[in-house]
């Protein structure tokens, strides 16, 4: 069984994305390993843009030990794909035998140029900006709809 694993910086506070994010790591047993690892976000009040790449560095540097098997990296400037077009993805990596996908959340400010250069790919929900947490929530649905829809069921129509 392919094991999925989702990096991201920070922790979710909020019961409710807690509890969405549950219920799809739950819907996912049935199709991978699904395991999130929350990395240690570092907490600066006022960042000016040399402070911002030091954030950046010090997260990535914790993040790139947890990158294995094919790497997908969220990031703004990534590629926008649509759901069938991930679950083909999905499914060609399955295929292919790689048996670790990981997916990768930055922290407030973004990613470090180190982690986008070791990720296979960059993609992207959209130019817009979105809550960590909420996206997370987001993230682990669209990883569900694609082995709903590599998996043939109703749940993506």
């Amino acid at each position: 069984m392919v094991k999925v694993n989702v990096v991201a910086v920070g922790k979710v506070k909020e019961k409710y994305f807690a509890d969405g994010i549950l219920e799809y790591s739950k819907r996912l047993s049935r199709y991978c390993e699904f395991k999130i690892i929350e990395i240690a976000e570092e907490n600066y009040q006022k960042a000016d843009c040399a402070l911002i790449n030091v954030i950046k560095d010090k997260e990535g540097e914790r993040i790139i030990p947890h990158l294995k098997g094919y790497v997908y990296a969220m990031a703004i400037e990534g590629k926008k794909t649509s759901s069938e077009k991930l679950a083909l993805s999905i499914k060609n990596l399955c295929d292919k035998g790689n048996g670790v996908i990981t997916f990768v959340i930055g922290g407030s400010y973004g990613l470090s140029n180190a982690v986008k250069d070791r990720a296979d790919e960059l993609l992207s929900f959209s130019d817009m900006t979105f809550p960590h947490t909420l996206f997370r929530l987001m993230l682990s649905e669209q990883i569900y709809r694609a082995f709903s829809i590599n998996g043939g069921s109703a749940y993506h129509k």
